[in-house]
């Protein structure tokens, strides 16, 4: 096998995981399949030859692409185009086709509540939390340091979670 077909079979083990965390980050399907394929465009004119960990190396990319379109969308005002929210399911009974489609509910309103971080904070949030992806790593991609990057993870998750982040004062002085 030559080069080039290991290199694209090693793409395509990651290409779902790389899609998912795309999707993640950017909340929208076509967004995240761009961001894979200029990742696959990438390792393809990139010198490989330190690359030790090709999945660890394509996450970064795609992460750091996703960033730069995040950043890009930021300065155009840009909204995506999926913010479809899926319909209430009449029949309560639990079903597999009842379970997926709660899950995708679910996940369009995580990706409603993403849309309100910061691009850095969005990144460094699903990067850590969804991905497990230590802030040692994280740090680079968003060309931040690690005690940064978990600053910015821990504030996009009191966001989710909907914690104000200003603490409550009191001002009667008791």
């Amino acid at each position: 096998m030559n080069e080039n077909n290991w290199l694209a079979d090693q793409f395509e083990a990651n290409r779902t995981h790389l899609k998912a965390a795309a999707y993640r980050m950017l909340g929208s399907r076509s967004e995240a399949e761009d961001a894979v394929q200029e990742a696959w465009l990438r390792l393809t004119r990139a010198d490989r030859t330190d690359v030790g960990n090709l999945g660890g190396w394509l996450t970064t990319v795609v992460a750091r692409i996703c960033l730069d379109m995040l950043r890009a969308r930021k300065t155009r005002r840009e909204e995506p185009l999926e913010t479809s929210v899926h319909a209430a399911i009449a029949d309560p009974a639990k079903d597999p086709e009842r379970d997926a489609a709660f899950a995708d509910s679910v996940g369009v309103a995580l990706l409603v509540v993403l849309q309100t971080l910061a691009p850095a904070e969005r990144v460094a949030f699903v990067l850590h939390d969804m991905f497990d992806l230590p802030f040692d790593e994280i740090a680079p991609i968003i060309g931040r340091s690690s005690a940064a990057a978990r600053q910015l993870a821990s504030r996009a998750r009191r966001r989710v979670q909907g914690v104000d982040e200003t603490p409550d004062v009191d001002l009667g002085g008791k």
